[in-house]
Parts: structure tokens; sequence; C-alpha cells
């Protein structure tokens, strides 16, 4: 199959999340340079503006391009990581590979050791089998990560890409470095609003697998069909049937919920009204998501997902 142009390696509209990552960026800038002359009323709006723009990021435009690189060149898409990595100030690299554990995981429990493959998952801190508690995993977890740890893994299967993901780090240190020298006080206001960023987004990636079950591939993650939050997160709400085709692409998910439906209905995948990061508010919380028992998935769904194990 040929790729659709010269420019993008899967589909033409990967367009639209390329562009929003260059908006992105260039919100960041005009927020440092606008400053000095904006009203406090307006950079705390400007700042949790940027605060939720940094988990639509992580979940939606980061999180489609580490799946599906979009350009056709390599050198592109390492020009486009390192612009995430200084947009949102950590290495989409070091992401990538943290992502790519996750999957492999899929938000486990731990085992008797008390270690889970997903160091992203819900169950890591829990107790007794049970989730962890969703405001300790939104406001700890940025700390978690293991810079060293995650870099050393990078390294054994490719030691350019650690290169690079050290180059990523050392670039968005030198950029702020470079703020705090010409804009202090700048620097002190964006901090909040960067933390609280990535706490929405751990809040989101929360209920993307509060309410899953763990041992059936086709119910490992959560899913919002809510339209507009598809439509502006990249359907980032399809999270059960990504994590069952995490290769496939993200203008794809539709048309596969339609082609699974059934078994997912059989398999009991979750599905949640508001959008993931207001999760919180689904009327139907689950109460004890650790006491779910395993269930066996159909035979039709045990065939699909040998063949999303080949895909992914």
């Amino acid at each position: 199959m040929k790729p659709p142009n010269r420019i993008f390696a899967h589909s033409a509209t990967d367009i639209f999340p390329a562009i929003s990552g260059l908006l992105h960026f260039a919100f960041v800038v005009g927020l440092y340079y606008l400053f000095p002359s904006l009203p406090w009323w307006a950079l705390i709006c400007l700042g949790f503006t940027y605060s939720v723009s940094v988990s639509w990021n992580i979940n939606g435009v980061a999180h489609a391009f580490l799946h599906n690189p979009f350009f056709r060149a390599p050198a592109l898409n390492r020009l486009f990581s390192v612009l995430e990595s200084w947009t949102m100030g950590y290495s989409q690299t070091f992401y990538d590979r943290v992502h790519t554990e996750h999957h492999m995981g899929n938000s486990d429990r731990p085992d008797e050791e008390g270690n889970t493959i997903d160091p992203l998952s819900i169950y890591r801190f829990g107790h007794e089998g049970e989730p962890e508690n969703v405001w300790s995993y939104v406001f700890c977890g940025y700390f978690r990560d293991d810079p060293k740890a995650i870099y050393r893994q990078i390294r054994r299967r490719n030691p350019a890409d650690a290169r690079w993901g050290i180059f990523e780090i050392a670039s968005f240190v030198l950029l702020w470095a470079a703020a705090f020298f010409f804009n202090w006080r700048f620097m002190v206001y964006f901090l909040p609003f960067y933390y609280f960023g990535h706490c929405l987004s751990y809040l989101n990636g929360y209920f993307l697998h509060f309410g899953a079950n763990p041992d059936v591939p086709i119910a490992w993650g959560v899913s919002s069909y809510h339209r507009l939050y598809n439509w502006l997160w990249f359907n980032n709400g399809y999270h059960a049937e990504h994590h069952f085709r995490p290769k496939m692409h993200w203008t794809e998910m539709p048309r596969f919920h339609e082609q699974i439906r059934d078994a997912q209905r059989s398999a009991g995948v979750r599905v949640i009204a508001p959008p993931h990061a207001l999760g919180f508010l689904d009327s139907n919380r689950p109460v004890r998501i650790g006491v779910v028992p395993a269930m066996s998935p159909p035979p039709t769904v045990v065939m699909a997902t040998a063949e999303a194990n080949r895909e992914g």
C-alpha cells in the first residue's frame, strides 16, 4: 500500500494534530511575550488554558503522534518530537517509552512482589487489589517517573533514540534557563500552571482505566463517545478500542467501534458519558474495581486479540 501523499506517512488527516501541535507551541511563545502587558485576570485565564492544553496535547496530539508518527521523513518526525518536548516540558521520546510499557501492561494489577508492568497503572500504588485514590494518582504521578531508568530502557533498544531523548530534555531545560534569566517573573507564574497541566493529564489517564478489566483484552480501557471531546482530542475517547488495537490510526476508531460493538457489550466494556477528564462526574462510577472477577471473552474476541497482538 502506497503512502497517501509525499508528506504524511499514514493519513493526510494528520495535518490537523500536526498543526495543533504547532499552534500549541505558538501559544506558549505568545504567552511569554505578552506576559508583561496582560492584566492579572487575563494571565489567570490564559494560565488555566495552558494547563488544559497540556492534557489535550499529551492525550490527543502527542498520543496520536507516538503511535503513528505523522511524517514520512524521519527528520520531520524528529523535529516535531522536539517541538512537543519544548511545548510541554518533557521528552516526547521518553514519553514514547513509558507509553509503550503502558500498553504492555494495560493498567495491570501488581504481581506477587507488588510490581506492575505498566508504570502508569492505576493499581500500582493501590491496596488490596483496588486502584489508587484518584487524587494521589493525579497530584503525585508527575514525580514518580524515573528518567534514568527510562533512559536505560531506551538505550538498550535504540542508542540513537536515547541520545535524542537526552537532547530533548537538555534543549527545553536550556530554554527554561534562558526564560528565567530574561524574565524570572514569567517562570514563577508559568510553572504552577505547567504542573497543573500534567496533573490534568493524569486525571484524564486515571479515568481512561478506572472501571476497566485488566484481565480481558477487549475491556482493557474505558471509552467515552462524547462527540465534542473526541473531535477535539482526536478520538482519544475510544480508549477500549485503542488498547485493543494500539496501532490503529486515530481516524479509524469510530468505524472499528461499530465492528466490535457486540463483542464489547459481551465482555462488559465500560463506557462513561462525560469526557475522561470529567470521569469523576459520571453517574455510574464503580465502587470496588479490584474485586471485579476476570471474564473469559467470547471466541471472536480471542481471535481479534491475537490479530491485534500481531498488529501492535
